[in-house]
């Protein structure tokens, strides 16, 4: 399981604002730690700007679950609502019930999605173990445990079905248990 860094995910967000589809793909896999299939199957009645609320269906016997949408004053990358409005006034008319079209067919594909993030994730200079998706959904679960969220909030974010599915994010990798050994090392004296 390979979470990005706020720093790493910055980047992958910069890269990705070069195409509307595409920052707005990222942005809600990472703020909803949606997978590839349900960012594919988004539709439009599961996005209402007006009310900032996002509708997820989850995959793999998962909760569907209702979430705001975010404006992050100052934060253009990271509000939600005005990358998708931006993406959706680009869309156009498009005939597909989806959110997310492909450029020929209409129906965009998990492993187009595949595809644009790895693309994305190498340009921004990601090592090759997180060019994948999904770290996005990691990304949230580890983030929201190291800022000491509540596990069963951290279940209902991600959407969850069990709380042992959640309880693997609890792990602290070696990195932060380094930080909490000299942190605590120093308070000692």
């Amino acid at each position: 399981m390979k979470a990005l860094t706020q720093e790493e995910i910055h980047k992958v967000l910069k890269v990705a604002s070069e195409d509307r589809r595409n920052l707005a793909m990222i942005l809600l896999g990472l703020k909803h730690g949606m997978r590839a299939s349900e960012i594919c199957n988004l539709e439009l009645k599961d996005v209402d700007l007006k009310n900032g609320e996002i509708t997820i269906r989850r995959l793999k016997g998962s909760l569907k679950t209702t979430q705001p949408l975010a404006d992050v004053q100052g934060q253009p990358l990271l509000s939600e609502k005005r990358v998708l409005r931006a993406w959706l006034e680009e869309r156009g008319n498009h005939p597909s019930p989806r959110v997310f079209v492909s450029q020929k067919s209409g129906r965009l594909h998990r492993s187009q999605l595949h595809r644009v993030f790895a693309d994305i994730a190498e340009r921004a200079g990601l090592p090759k173990d997180k060019r994948h998706v999904h770290c996005l959904k990691h990304s949230l679960g580890v983030s929201m445990v190291e800022a000491n969220v509540n596990l069963a909030v951290i279940k209902q974010a991600l959407g969850h079905k069990s709380i042992a599915s959640t309880a693997v994010y609890t792990v602290p990798s070696d990195e932060t248990a380094g930080k909490a050994i000299t942190s605590t090392f120093a308070n000692m004296f």
